[in-house]
């Protein structure tokens, strides 16, 4: 059983899983920038005192970990961004995700009312493709496999029950080289980008920046439920792929033909990600008084990509 892990000198103290990736690391970074202390769930032996091992023996996470802590922020998960689709990578995709969210909320639920917070990994994806419409925290789940997937994903987040504090972030693609910028660039550098399908379709986005704020700002607010952690500004296909290649002062000419997209990255990986046109707006961090920096995908861009030389 692992030592309980408390607060030093009666500071904060947030648990995060997944601090591996690119949001979990910008996310600790900028805590412990802050003075906050910050405890990794890692699967292999820890290397560090802030290291807790977990997921690797099939015990389930003592709750001990968690206690002390004001909040377990969970952001597991296989990328999306490998393809093609293939049904055991589907496999991998809701297993990464779903596990270690069954296993965090088990054990805020053991804790009871002294549980901390669980902020919980979601996605966009939640909502589907519903070109014209509003996608506000409130509406339903639409269909596909991710769609599916972000059900499963946050309802193994609620599974912590009722009396716990719980939040899920249906975040959109980072604007970063390391997310939604990483194969963009590329074929931008290579000089054979252009619009994917009609390239007119809704992609919402975010910051690496302002997405490490919204986390920050939904447990220190203590927002519950669904958040949409995305840019209140619109933006199409088009309009990503344009401000990147301006910024890399590269063309942007050669259109991706659906069918071919679909032969080379499978039908399913295509159509949740590439044309998928989803207008979705964060409602409950607007009201809620968070306040974006980058606010169009042309900043967003620009903060992420030096510019040409």
């Amino acid at each position: 059983m692992p030592e309980r892990l408390t607060p030093g000198d009666g500071g904060r103290r947030i648990v995060v899983a997944g601090a591996s990736g690119l949001i979990g690391g910008a996310l600790v970074d900028s805590l412990r920038a802050d003075g906050v202390e910050v405890t990794t769930l890692v699967r292999r032996p820890p290397e560090a005192p802030h290291e807790v091992e977990w997921l690797t023996s099939g015990e389930p996470l003592d709750p001990a970990v968690l206690e002390g802590a004001e909040a377990v922020v969970g952001l597991n998960g296989a990328s999306i961004g490998r393809f093609p689709w293939t049904p055991s990578y589907k496999n991998t995709l809701l297993w990464s995700r779903v596990t270690p969210t069954r296993a965090l909320a088990r054990a805020v639920r053991a804790l009871g009312t002294d549980a901390p917070h669980l902020v919980s990994a979601s996605a966009v994806g939640y909502y589907g493709s519903a070109p014209g419409a509003r996608l506000s925290e409130d509406v339903p789940r639409g269909e596909s496999f991710l769609a599916d997937l972000c059900g499963e994903w946050e309802a193994a987040a609620f599974g912590a029950g009722t009396d716990a504090a719980v939040s899920v972030l249906r975040t959109a693609p980072v604007v970063h080289a390391e997310g939604v910028l990483g194969p963009l660039m590329l074929l931008t550098r290579l000089g054979v980008s252009g619009p994917i399908g009609r390239g007119t379709q809704v992609w919402p986005w975010i910051s690496l920046d302002d997405e490490v704020r919204a986390i920050r700002h939904v447990i220190d607010a203590r927002l519950t439920g669904p958040v949409n952690l995305s840019e209140p500004t619109r933006a199409t296909a088009n309009d990503l792929g344009f401000a990147l290649a301006v910024r890399m002062n590269r063309p942007f000419l050669l259109r991706a033909p659906v069918w071919g997209m679909k032969l080379v990255l499978g039908a399913d990986a295509t159509e949740a990600i590439l044309t998928s046109d989803a207008h979705v707006v964060p409602d409950a961090l607007s009201a809620s008084g968070f306040d974006f920096r980058h606010r169009t995908v042309e900043d967003a861009v620009a903060a992420a990509v030096p510019p040409a030389g």
